[in-house]
């Protein structure tokens, strides 16, 4: 009992110990991530923004109505790839694209995907490689559910040029409003900001110190097409994340931004959505399942101990150990939340519950991998699948 009892205190004390280093991290953090300019200049290049777009006409009309009220952008390019939409995406597109001539709309998404890409690396290889986006100096990738404020790309182009990156990654806002989206959503921008150090990530060529989000990416034109574009990551579940690893490994910098400000998204509508969408990419999140295992267990030390501890110790020192270790996490989710208009309260208090989620989904991911029953928007995500 006594061993028990001190094994349990020594397993709290550790993980009360890794959360208030990282929620001690994600303040340093913080301070250095960057947020882009709103009121930088005009943008005097060629853009071209590229939006694969499949099964979306309850968003596509809103994502290009933001996209095409840009300011500051007079050489902008609008390139829509409908990838096989079974709905009226297209129709909304081409109607739009009537109206106004920057936007031009690619029908894609009919032939079997080439073996050993997916679905959403190729179409964003074919809008890369249009013909409209030849002449562009910047590509802008937007996701068909994305809403941008009117200074999004000219803030992101003048950071990029400034700074003298390849890549700029910035997250969105991320908007949650089921029960599951609110526990989990709030972790896309958190994990990094807690545990990656963004200032040695923009110079560093170590592929573990990449965050980017698919959901936006602005890209110098010729950075792209040096690593083959797309196709360096044609098999990449987590495409955006495979780009920048790429970018780094060319020699260029990257960064990782603040977009709060700058863009929307609700990435997933319902439970069964974030399930089916979580499921089809975390089992390549962490280098396969040793990488998996670990970055599960170091998370449920860190943030489901201490909180179990707070509860069910029988001593008082290791509640009150495991106590602090609860109020280290949530604050290092607080700090995430507040700096980028997410819920700070009642949601941090879940903490815990949202890495027990977490957790669950990375296994609900690996099992249906393992299965090859894994599919989104109506497509298996088997590399080189042409379901």
């Amino acid at each position: 009992m006594v061993t028990t009892r001190m094994a349990g205190r020594v397993v709290t004390l550790t993980g009360t110990a890794v959360a208030c280093g990282l929620a001690l991290h994600t303040a340093v953090n913080l301070r250095f991530l960057r947020t882009p300019d709103a009121h930088a200049a005009e943008v005097g290049e060629r853009v071209a923004v590229l939006i694969p777009a499949r099964n979306e006409a309850a968003h596509i009309g809103s994502t290009l109505a933001s996209v095409l009220a840009q300011e500051g952008v007079p050489h902008l390019t609008v390139i829509v790839l409908d990838d096989g939409s079974t709905d009226e995406t297209a129709a909304i597109v081409r109607g739009i694209a009537d109206e106004d001539p920057r936007v031009l709309l690619i029908q894609g998404g009919d032939d079997p995907l080439p073996e050993g890409w997916l679905g959403k690396p190729w179409a964003c290889a074919r809008l890369a490689h249009s013909d409209a986006a030849h002449s562009a100096t910047l590509l802008c990738f937007v996701d068909a559910d994305v809403r941008l404020q009117p200074h999004a790309v000219r803030a992101l182009a003048a950071l990029l040029r400034d700074e003298d990156f390849a890549l700029v990654a910035p997250y969105p806002r991320q908007l949650a409003e089921t029960w599951l989206e609110r526990l989990v959503q709030p972790l896309v921008t958190w994990s990094w900001a807690a545990t990656m150090p963004l200032r040695w990530a923009e110079t560093s060529p170590r592929p573990s110190l990449s965050a980017a989000n698919g959901q936006l990416l602005l890209l110098d034109a010729e950075a792209y097409r040096a690593i083959g574009g797309h196709a360096a990551v044609r098999g990449d579940v987590l495409e955006d994340i495979g780009l920048m690893r790429a970018v780094k490994s060319a020699g260029r910098t990257t960064a990782t931004v603040d977009g709060s400000a700058l863009a929307e998204c609700r990435m997933y509508d319902g439970a069964a959505a974030v399930v089916d969408g979580y499921a089809k990419s975390l089992w390549s999140a962490f280098g396969g399942p040793a990488g998996s295992m670990g970055a599960n267990a170091a998370l449920s030390l860190a943030y489901l101990v201490p909180p179990a501890a707070a509860v069910l110790a029988r001593d008082r020192g290791t509640r009150a150990v495991g106590a602090f270790g609860f109020a280290a996490g949530v604050a290092s989710r607080a700090l995430v939340a507040q700096r980028t208009g997410e819920r700070v309260l009642p949601d941090t208090l879940a903490h815990p519950a949202s890495i027990g989620a977490f957790v669950v989904l990375n296994a609900v991911s690996w099992r249906r991998h393992r299965r090859g029953t894994n599919r989104w928007k109506g497509r298996a995500v088997i590399v080189g699948s042409t379901a």
